[in-house]
């Protein structure tokens, strides 16, 4: 009895993906799917050197998405859910722990024709293991907010046209590589003013390795601390 519903919860967990279906500036919702580049299905990636990583399936070029116009130190909300609803259940499986990340990289050109590679992503926001004594994670905060979480556009930030890429690792079968399920979105954002910052910058994919230690880990012994892969957080 124990295998079988050990065996219904691994089905359970692996019919459990999610995309990222909404983004938020300073409060307002854009609506579904505007001004994001849209991957066929939710499936994960799971290939940490595949382009794939850079903003999910078929996400290196936006032409067919709008660019939101935004201000330098606005507050930007992203949006999850397994499904295309709202309402029902969790905005993403409880049983996906891991972390949550945000990156910027400015196109050179426009947004929508940005493929984001080469070394060109400043991690803006991290959060990951919270409380080692109860193992909440970062995860689990997004499915106490509906399916939500939030972070600023640093005001250093030079004007232009920018990709923002969300990322959600969800570590529940991530004890041998590959296992980590990477949940990726990509926004297209024009920032209407700014300043003159050169943040640091990484290639992505390039960066995060298989044997990195926030990616191949176990978190069911009893973990007491983690670090996300992609380095430091920039905090303009």
């Amino acid at each position: 009895m124990k295998i079988a519903v050990s065996l219904l919860a691994c089905v359970a967990l692996a019919n459990a993906h999610f995309t990222m279906q909404y983004m938020w500036v300073n409060n307002v919702d854009q609506g579904k799917n505007t001004y994001l580049r849209i991957p066929p299905n939710n499936n994960p990636v799971t290939d940490v050197n595949s382009k794939d990583m850079t903003c999910n399936v078929n996400g290196l070029t936006g032409s067919a998405t709008g660019t939101a116009t935004i201000s330098a130190g606005a507050t930007i909300t992203l949006e999850w859910h397994q499904h295309d609803q709202r309402t029902g259940e969790d905005p993403i499986s409880g049983g996906h722990k891991g972390p949550v990340q945000v990156y910027i990289a400015k196109a050179p050109s426009t947004a929508a024709s940005f493929d984001g590679q080469g070394a060109v992503w400043t991690k803006l926001y991290s959060s990951g293991l919270l409380n080692a004594s109860t193992q909440q994670w970062a995860t689990d905060v997004v499915n106490t907010s509906s399916g939500k979480h939030s972070f600023k556009i640093p005001s250093s930030l030079p004007a232009g046209e920018y990709l923002i890429r969300g990322e959600i690792l969800a570590l529940h079968v991530a004890q041998s590589y590959p296992g980590a399920q990477f949940y990726i979105g990509c926004a297209q954002v024009k920032i209407s003013s700014g300043g003159s910052a050169n943040p640091p910058k990484i290639s992505i994919p390039g960066t995060y390795k298989a044997s990195d230690p926030g990616i191949t880990v176990n978190i069911y012994n009893n973990l007491q601390s983690y670090t996300a892969p992609g380095g430091a957080v920039w905090s303009g």
